[in-house]
């Protein structure tokens, strides 16, 4: 598996550009905060590099600026090329599939309102899964999962009252109060 979760603050803007083939490519580097701080109190911080994609790029360079707090959920990717005097260079980027904010809609992280803060624009962030119909500029609103809830039998807890008191997703026996399988 191959999964990367990060919050930190943008180095810098975003830099977006389009392949050959009118693809949107967004680069940015994150400063992400270690748990620890070393001997002198200080906290110590990771530089970590990121591209985004399509969609996901159209919504981080719109949105995100330097030293937005931002959260990205993507995979390590690794690659080597040669450069222009023939040495091998390494590059190791997060390539970010979800991007959410962290701050709030008029703050840029130290207080201040901030004139290219997301406008009050907050569904909890854009992934590349989430598409606009076609033809449309418009971002598709994120779909929250459904979650049901269904309690822990493991200590032979007996609930009391009806099925439709209690609003379980299992039926409750009406003579005794238990619940029947």
């Amino acid at each position: 598996m191959n999964k990367v979760i990060l919050i930190g603050r943008l180095t810098k803007d975003p830099e977006v550009k389009n392949t050959a083939s009118q693809v949107t490519v967004c680069r940015f580097t994150i400063a992400v905060d270690r748990k620890f701080k070393d001997q002198n109190g200080q906290r110590q911080a990771d530089f970590i590099s990121c591209v985004a994609w399509r969609q996901t790029a159209n919504f981080i360079s719109s949105y995100f600026h330097k030293g937005s707090k931002i959260a990205v959920v993507g995979s390590i990717q690794t690659r080597t090329y040669d450069d222009q005097s023939g040495q091998k260079r390494y590059v190791t980027d997060v390539v970010v599939d979800e991007a959410e904010f962290v701050d709030s809609a008029n703050s840029n992280g130290n207080g201040n309102t901030n004139a290219r803060s997301n406008g009050g624009y907050n569904n909890g962030g854009y992934s590349r899964q989430d598409q606009a119909p076609a033809g449309s500029t418009a971002a598709a609103a994120p779909v929250a999962p459904q979650r049901q809830i269904v309690p822990d039998m493991s200590d032979d807890t007996v609930f009391q009252g009806s099925d439709d008191e209690l609003s379980l997703p299992f039926p409750i026996d009406d003579d005794t109060g238990n619940i029947s399988f």
